[in-house]
């Protein structure tokens, strides 16, 4: 991993002109905050990646050590121990892995990349390097074989020849397999490439190789010549040997089976079409798909098991990718959700020549790994533990939590444990490999994940691990049935009306809020007893764009030109029943774009509905999709803007208490020169992905709603309500490949020009921030406040006054009244942070968790409800000072504003020629700072409040849709994002946790045994049965092979070589670990050694004795007495 120098990275900062310093204006003296945050600090680094490999394309497994290898199409390389153990690797070249063969207990992985190239890994590191490489030139690699405890790989390629190379040295051997040897000279064909090489499991001299076109050759080592060949007139998939080494099994593409003896050299002893009918006058069955893969593992105490994929008949259309187990006389067929990429069977011997005893599959799926227990009957599967489920169903936004209250992670699993599925085998998970790391840092940290079908999942992130908690189906809310005469029911079942756009959680009150694309806000409580909601309580709010009949607001501002829902009683019946279609209804009135259940809803124990906030059709127009959204357990208060304006929900009283449109939030103070517009006419919007071209910029940014059948929604960040922002589709078509070429990258031009505003463009809603802080100019006193971020870099204050905890706070209402503008920045804004005057974060006030269903205790519940936390306030030497800070981040720049007096007195400008896609401002162990993920790949922080540059690294040369919307930092120097559709990569950007981090990694290498070989027996001894062992060096050596053609492949010294490895285990303490591991190796051999001699002196003592009895029984015997 190449460290990064800060300070170079600084000195390039300070000299480069896209980045202005901070400037400092205003009085100086009062701010005189010390900041305690220094560039060295920081430093960034990957940690560690979960989730599924995506696009996997080849699996090993070590017997002894019991860790699995995954590599994928993009040259990824994921290892799997016991849970919690996982390690990724990445070949820089990027290119598919085709195979990887472990070296059995050598703790060394080989793997074949697509661009031709043969690795070798050194796995005897917490961070796995290469320490060889071969890259050949002339031929295409096909199959790769590394027999068990040899040094020698056989290499085979396309053109049918098979290469040797020496793993110590890998270097080429000069013993070459050409195909024109391997074949009869009189067949005039190529045999094809060679897709399986194995050595006969009772004769390392005797190689078995399968060429695609049929033909199998069993290969004489010593000789240099084919003993036997076996011809069969369709393709190869799968060699597989019996292990007495007499018979082997071969499956081909028309859906058969071939068992042959390797003596009997005419046509197979057995023929199976497994799953191809029979025709009843004995003529060959119908040909079925190919099986691709099969396996034939013997046990000693019953029928040998044959395992594989594919062979199913081609008419069954519509068939799941199936495993075939057969054992015995029983075939069963077990159906997969994805196609099959690999299986191996997993044995208790590592020693082919033994009986296999097979107990476990591993299948590895396309998007999914299951490993099923053969020993069981009904071959159940086993739990999976790894987090390989994130995704389930698409991610549509994320969020991260460090350091979040002691009780929430057991809280949640809790009611997450009584989710669990039934049926799972009672045994141990067999990958059970590797050691977990001995990490100190340990505060508790969640992650949630958002999903296109409307589930919430909360994961136990603590200690670089990963751990799904609990699950929440939001879409149980809603009726998913939809009315017969719906026309556009097919083209939506494949949208996604019930996907989250953003998530607001409480971690300390434990309330939830989740906004989805269909215009919809849902609230949850959090609760441990089971309830049955009978009407689920629903709100409906008007929002609308209209210029021409606006009135300035009267303070309240419930008067507004969009029309509240009205009275204080909420909506409790369902909306009309028949969802408008299409947009063109011009008749659309008050509809919703998601019909809320009318039934009684159960609700099991973890988060349960309190209230559902709906955005309906207006005058023929959907309504907005919501681009921010916020919560404050304490005020009891959801706030939720779009293009349109803002909401403000009471979901104590469930009302709304405000209702306003963006323009109606400044009063008469509007700065912008704004058009006005009659009612919208409905436009047609672009479906699916447009095209990166300043042309396509339509502005076409309102919410498609999800039963308009010609609609496209975007799934968006809140920039993209720019006016000149180009839209990007973030959940593209199913049909689409997610990795479009178009959605791939932020590079365009944008006008960072915040006064001219483009008659179409609308000023949306783009950041929230609730706080106890000065509303107005020069107050004296703290009130609760509501501040608004807006696309246009608005910052707009509202001052909430609320009814007195208690029974008055269900009675009275909730008054919220604009004080005006704070400040204004270039571009939209991101984040609102307050500090006090010390430079300490100031957090939002919060209430703490009860539980909501209890309702015999009511007094105590009271008591619970009456205790509201508020800031404190300064003290009143301090009112004359200033004594708050407010930290405002934008795309573009960051302010801090001192308060009261609202005066601006740093600024910084963060880039020109790009824009911010996510702001936080972060606790880290020695102080506060702002971090920043720039759309041309620059991590950032600056210090508060001065808004010094503390680190700047370009981390991701390429920023895509999907990185742009899940990255999220959190306190203490976390971060993550999804860098792929199925995984999250974390990253750290603290020093600290950098440091620590070789310490908290698991190890993959653990020193085992190897267990002992199958004893020969006395006869087999005897008579010259079992194995028969081959002296490869002899063979394969430069004495006797001479040297390989240097044109054929070049060999390339890894970066993991022993310099490599000094370098990567941290200085003195990894010398002292490896000596330390050395000594350990060397004892165990010496202790084995001692072990050994007193074996031999102990049978030597033994056959000493039964001489001297021998000797003296015979000693008076003639020799004809004998």
């Amino acid at each position: 991993m190449k460290k990064f120098n800060i300070r170079k990275v600084l000195d390039g900062l300070k000299e480069a002109s896209s980045s202005t310093p901070s400037v400092q204006v205003g009085p100086q003296e009062n701010h005189l905050i010390q900041e305690t945050l220094q560039s060295e600090h920081f430093q960034l680094c990957k940690t560690v990646r979960h989730g599924f490999p995506y696009q996997p394309s080849s699996m090993a497994f070590d017997p002894v050590q019991k860790i699995l290898a995954v590599g994928t199409q993009r040259g990824a390389l994921r290892l799997f121990g016991r849970p919690g153990v996982e390690c990724y690797c990445q070949h820089e070249s990027g290119a598919a892995v085709i195979q990887l063969q472990f070296l059995i207990n050598e703790g060394a992985l080989v793997s074949a990349l697509a661009d031709d190239t043969v690795h070798l890994w050194n796995l005897r590191q917490k961070r796995p390097a290469i320490l060889h490489s071969l890259k050949f030139s002339r031929e295409r690699i096909t199959f790769c074989h590394v027999p068990f405890q040899s040094k020698w790989l056989y290499i085979g390629t396309e053109r049918g020849n098979i290469h040797i190379v020496n793993v110590e040295s890998f270097m080429l051997s000069g013993y070459v397999i050409m195909w024109n040897k391997a074949i009869e000279l009189s067949s005039k064909a190529h045999p094809g490439p060679v897709v399986h090489i194995s050595d006969n499991p009772m004769d390392e001299g005797k190689l078995m190789i399968g060429f695609e076109s049929g033909i199998v050759v069993l290969w004489d080592l010593k000789s240099k010549k084919a003993d036997y060949r076996y011809t069969y007139d369709e393709a190869i998939h799968s060699v597989a040997w019996h292990h007495e080494g007499k018979q082997f099994i071969c499956s081909h593409s028309d859906g058969t089976l071939t068992i042959w003896n390797i003596r009997g050299q005419g046509k197979p002893i057995q023929t199976i079409t497994p799953h191809g009918k029979q025709p009843k006058d004995g003529k060959k069955p119908e040909p079925c798909k190919p099986i691709l893969k099969v396996e034939y593992k013997t046990t000693r105490s019953g029928d040998p098991f044959i395992i594989f994929s594919g062979g199913l008949s081609y008419d069954t259309v519509g068939r799941r990718p199936c495993l075939t187990v057969m054992h015995g006389k029983s075939t069963a067929v077990l159906e997969m959700d994805y196609p099959i990429v690999d299986f191996l069977t997993l044995c208790e011997t590592p020693y082919p020549n033994d009986f296999q005893e097979p107990y476990a599959v591993v299948v590895l799926l396309e998007k999914d790994l299951v490993v099923i227990d053969l020993a069981q009957n009904g071959y159940p599967i086993f739990e999976n533990p790894y987090p390989l489920t994130i995704h389930e169903s698409p991610v549509t936004c994320c969020e991260y939590f460090a350091d979040c209250p002691a009780d929430l992670i057991p809280a949640l699993y809790s009611v997450g444990s009584r989710q669990k599925r039934q049926g799972y085998s009672k045994k141990e998970w067999p990958i059970s490999g590797g050691n977990w790391g001995q990490g100190t840092q340990s505060y508790p940290e969640i992650i949630i994940t958002g999903h296109a079908d409307g589930t919430v999942k909360f994961w136990d992130a603590s200690a670089i691990m990963l751990q799904v908690l609990y699950k929440l189906k939001t879409a149980k809310v809603f009726d998913r049935n939809r009315s017969k005469d719906d026309k556009g029911s097919t083209d939506v079942s494949d949208e996604d009306p019930f996907a989250i756009q953003i998530m607001a959680w409480c971690p300390e009150s434990r309330m939830l809020c989740v906004a989805g694309v269909s215009a919809n806000v849902i609230i949850y409580r959090f609760s441990k007893l089971e309830v049955t909601t009978e009407v689920v309580q629903l709100l409906e709010v008007r929002m609308q764009y209209e210029l021409n009949e606006t009135e300035s607001p009267d303070g309240v501002g419930e008067q507004t030109s969009a029309h509240p829902t009205p009275g204080a009683s909420p909506q409790t019946s369902g909306p009309p029943s028949h969802p408008s279609t299409s947009s063109n209804n011009s008749d659309g009135g008050n509809m919703p774009c998601l019909k809320v259940r009318s039934t009684p809803l159960k609700q099991s124990p973890g988060y349960q509905v309190d209230l559902v906030v709906q955005l309906v059709w207006v005058s023929g127009e959907p309504p907005q999709q919501i681009t921010s959204l916020a919560l404050n357990s304490s005020y009891g208060l959801v706030v939720f803007g779009n293009s349109n304006g803002l909401a403000v929900v009471d979901y104590i009283q469930k009302t709304v208490v405000l209702n306003l449109g963006t323009v109606e939030l400044y009063g008469s103070n509007d700065p912008y020169q704004r058009q006005p517009r009659s009612p919208r006419k409905t436009r047609q919007p672009s479906g699916g992905l447009c095209d990166i071209n300043e042309g396509s910029a339509t502005s076409e940014d309102r919410c498609k709603s999800p039963t308009s059948a010609k609609m496209s929604r975007k799934l968006s960040l809140p920039t993209e309500l720019k006016p000149d922002l180009v839209l990007l589709s973030v959940c593209p078509p199913r049909g689409a490949n997610p990795l479009d070429h178009r959605d791939n990258s932020f590079s365009r031009s944008r006008s960072s020009s915040v006064t001219s505003i483009d008659k179409e463009a609308r000023e949306s809603i783009s950041s929230f921030h609730f706080c106890e802080t000065f509303a107005r100019k020069g107050d004296s006193t703290l009130t609760p406040c509501l501040y608004v971020g807006t696309s246009l870099g608005t910052v707009l204050v509202l001052a909430l006054t609320l009814p007195p905890a208690g029974e008055q706070r269900q009675l009275q209402p909730v008054i919220i009244s604009p004080t005006g503008m704070l400040v204004r920045l270039k571009g939209s804004v991101m984040r609102v942070a307050f500090l006090d005057s010390t430079g300490s974060l100031l957090p939002p006030t919060h209430e703490p968790w009860y539980e909501p269903n209890i309702t015999a205790d009511g007094e105590e519940r009271e008591k619970v409800r009456k205790r509201r936390p508020v800031s404190v306030s300064p003290s009143t030497s301090q009112d004359l000072s200033e004594s708050q800070y407010a930290v405002v981040c934008s795309e573009k720049q960051a302010k801090v504003i001192s308060l009261p007096s609202q005066t601006c007195i740093y600024k910084h400008s963060i880039t020109e020629t790009s824009f911010i896609l996510r702001a936080d401002v972060v606790q880290m162990s020695q102080g506060m700072c702002v971090a920043c993920f720039c759309a041309n790949g620059h991590i950032m922080t600056l210090s508060v409040p001065g808004l010094r540059p503390l680190m700047d690294v370009n981390y991701l040369p390429l920023t895509d849709m999907r990185i742009a919307r899940t990255f999220c930092f959190t306190n203490l120097g976390q971060a993550m994002y999804l860098c792929s559709p199925t995984e999250i990569q974390r990253i750290t950007y603290s020093q600290d946790t950098c440091e620590n981090l070789q310490e908290m990694l698991g190890e993959l290498f653990t020193p085992v045994e190897t267990p002992e070989a199958p004893n020969r027996g006395f006869f087999k001894g005897l008579f010259g049965g079992g194995a028969q062992s081959l002296d490869r060096e002899e063979l394969f050596g430069e004495i006797a092979a001479g040297k390989a053609s240097r044109s054929l492949a070049q060999h390339i010294p890894g970066p993991g070589g022993i310099e490599g490895m000094k370098g990567a285990a941290s200085g003195v303490v990894g010398d002292l670990a490896r000596a330390r591991i050395a000594l350990d190796e060397r004892g165990q051999k010496l202790g084995e050694l001692e072990e050994r001699t007193a074996a031999m002196m102990a049978s030597a003592d033994s056959f000493s004795k039964h001489a001297h009895d021998m000797m003296l029984k015979c000693k008076d015997k003639k020799w004809y007495q004998f």
